[in-house]
Formats: structure tokens, C-alpha cells, sequence
């Protein structure tokens, strides 16, 4: 058995009954938590681990926020005792679903885990890597999602699988089912969309000191300004404001090619909540006499951890304990050695190359007693 711990707090040997609901969480919203606490309701959940993937084989890097970014939003999105957030693959080593779920079942062989998604992700399916082998490795629950409720039942897979479904009033004993197990859970809409949060999200422009197509700069052409310079002088001014304000431990990450929406994240704590308001606040109004304009902060209320983004910088500034909670030195350093390790495809069985239409799923098993 692996040595390795992806769920730090969970002890091996748990009989409680888990929701695994994986994802880019880019970014995590009330969406995912509404999936959440539904599946806590409905199928009789112990728990729900929300697992922030490094890369989505199936998805773009473009607009991609860091890892330790997504987890660190998605932590205070869920705010739930029962919903644990975490990035289990960068210490598994896994980066396809199929693969995560086994790496799980070997650590945490007698818990009873059941892959959780929204119905819009049953139609995508047949583009996982082992899509049959993870219905035979899981029980899977299906929860409505809008324009996607019994229409996506229509889609390949859940028709491959149709005789190993339960019925909606049966999804309480889905985490007690030998797989394969499914259920489509039919519950209260949400219209929350990470692709639709994104689509209004303004975007930097990547090109910095580059010449406008259409024109000659040595004939008078325009050429953009090199923002190089102005992000560095903002990074200082950052930096200087936290010093004068007796911020601790302040550490730099430099994003330059890693995020498209910030180049600089900075990290800081203040001793107390009221520390760690007014450094953000008088960093905010520093930005503004420079120039900067509105400048967003997030999370006052509490005074834990407060987020101020600066644009080309964000700046992150918690009290100790929130800090070492969150990690996020910790998920880069992490993120950063994934990074280099070369990606395996998912063992499949011979039954996972043939067509939907030529393979029949293994006969319905009893239920685990």
C-alpha cells in the first residue's frame, strides 16, 4: 500500500460514506456546494471531498487560475464541517479520474466512495479515459443540472449502463452498492457555471511590448507599453505598504507563464483579525492614491484571510493559523513537482477500447453487506 496520505486528517481505515466530486474548481461557486449538500441529503453521505484537479486532461490551460488558488477559493466557497477540499492527485500522482478513484480505494479500502457530477458531465462521458472502467470501479450519481436533466439520460453512457441504474428513491443505498451503480438524482436547479463565471471575468492582455500587427514601429508605428515595468513598480509598491504595515512573513510566487490573470501572488500575515483588515485596507487605499483605481477586496467580514487583487498582483494576507490551514506555499511547491512528472494514461481492460454498441457491462453484483 502507498505510503503516501492525499486527505490529511482522514484516518485508513474509515467506514464513512463519501462523495468524491472532482473538478477544475476554476472557480469553485454556490453550484458545487449545492451538488454537495444535496448528495449529503440524498444519498446518506458521511462526507464530501472536493477534488481540485492540477489539469483537466479535457479542458484548456488557457484562463487557468493556480492550483493553490482554486483550492484556497474553493475552501471558502464550501464552508461546510462535512466538505473537505484538497488536491489529493498531486500526491497520488494520478491525473485521470479512473486513476484517482482506484489510487483512493487502494489507501482507503474500506471506505464507500461515490463519484459525484452534474447530469451536463453524463453526455461527456465517453471522452473520459475508461469511462466503463470507472462505472465498474465506483458508483456514480448523476444530479440534474439546468438543460441537462433527463435528456443527458439519453447520451451513450448512461445508456450503456441503463440496467445497472436505481431509481431516485432508492439513492440512500447507492453508497452500499457494489459497482457498477448509478442514480440520477432529480432535485432544485442551480444555474451556477464555472464557464459562464469565467466568460466575464476581464482578461489581461498576454502580449507585452509587442507592436501592433497592422503597423511599423520604425515608420512611426504605435507600439503597446511594456507593462513589464509597471507590475514590477506595482509588486514594490505592494511590498513596500505591507512592510510599513508589519506584515509577517511575506513571500512572493512569481505566475509569469502560469496564470493568465495575475503575474505576482503575494502572501502575508497579521497577527490579528484586526491586523490583517487594516493592512488590506490601507494597501487598497495606497493602490488608489497611486493610481490604481477600484481595487477589489475580499473576505473583511471575517478578518481570517482577506484577498486583495491588485490586478497584475494578488495579494493574499491571513492570520497564522487560516495560513498554515490553507497551505498555498505548500500547494505550489507541490504543483510545481507534478508539473515535471511525465503523465500515464489509466490501465484500461479490453472491454474499455470496443464501441458502446459491441461491449456489455458485467452482470448487476449484489449489494456489499
Amino acid at each position: 500500500m502507498t505510503s503516501l496520505h492525499p486527505m490529511p486528517g482522514v484516518p485508513r481505515d474509515t467506514t464513512r460514506r463519501i462523495g468524491l466530486l472532482g473538478g477544475s474548481f476554476n472557480p469553485a461557486h454556490p453550484g458545487h456546494r449545492h451538488i454537495s449538500l444535496e448528495a449529503l441529503k440524498r444519498l446518506g453521505l458521511d462526507e464530501v471531498w472536493w477534488l481540485v484537479s492540477p489539469q483537466n486532461p479535457l479542458k484548456s490551460g488557457d484562463g487557468m487560475e493556480p492550483l493553490a488558488t482554486r483550492v484556497a477559493r474553493a475552501r471558502q466557497v464550501a464552508q461546510h464541517p462535512r466538505i473537505r477540499v484538497d488536491a489529493p492527485e498531486l500526491a497520488l500522482g494520478t491525473r485521470y479520474t479512473l486513476d484517482t478513484v482506484r489510487a483512493l480505494r487502494r489507501v482507503y479500502p474500506r471506505a464507500r466512495f461515490v463519484w459525484l457530477m452534474g447530469a451536463d458531465i453524463l453526455p461527456q462521458l465517453v471522452d473520459w479515459a475508461g469511462w466503463r472502467d470507472l462505472f465498474a470501479a465506483i458508483p456514480i450519481a448523476a444530479f440534474a443540472r439546468p438543460g441537462w436533466g433527463y435528456a443527458a439520460l439519453a447520451s451513450p453512457a448512461p445508456r450503456t449502463f441503463a440496467r445497472f441504474r436505481l431509481d431516485a428513491e432508492q439513492a440512500r443505498n447507492l453508497a452500499s452498492c457494489e459497482p457498477p451503480a448509478w442514480c440520477f438524482i432529480p432535485s432544485r436547479l442551480d444555474s451556477h457555471s464555472a464557464t459562464a463565471i469565467r466568460a466575464v471575468r476581464p482578461r489581461r492582455p498576454k502580449a507585452k511590448g509587442m507592436t501592433i500587427s497592422d503597423q511599423n514601429a520604425s515608420t512611426g508605428g504605435r507600439v503597446l507599453p511594456d507593462r513589464r515595468k509597471a507590475t514590477d513598480a506595482l509588486l514594490k509598491l505592494v511590498r513596500r505598504s505591507l512592510e510599513d504595515d508589519k506584515a509577517e512573513d511575506v513571500v512572493v510566487i512569481d505566475l509569469k507563464g502560469k496564470s493568465a490573470f495575475a503575474d505576482y501572488m503575494v502572501i502575508a500575515s497579521g497577527r490579528s483579525n484586526r491586523q490583517v483588515v487594516a493592512i488590506a485596507d490601507h494597501l487598497a487605499e495606497r493602490l488608489k492614491a497611486d493610481g490604481q483605481g477600484y481595487t477589489p477586496v475580499e473576505g473583511k467580514q471575517g478578518g481570517d484571510w482577506v484577498l486583495v487583487d491588485a490586478g497584475d498582483v494578488v495579494v493574499h494576507i491571513f492570520r497564522p493559523e487560516p495560513r498554515a490551514f490553507y497551505a498555498l506555499e505548500k500547494m505550489w511547491a507541490l504543483e510545481n513537482e507534478a508539473a515535471a512528472k511525465p503523465v500515464k494514461k489509466p490501465r484500461a481492460t479490453k472491454a474499455a477500447g470496443k464501441t458502446a454498441g459491441t461491449t456489455k457491462p458485467p452482470a448487476r453484483r449484489k449489494k456489499a453487506s
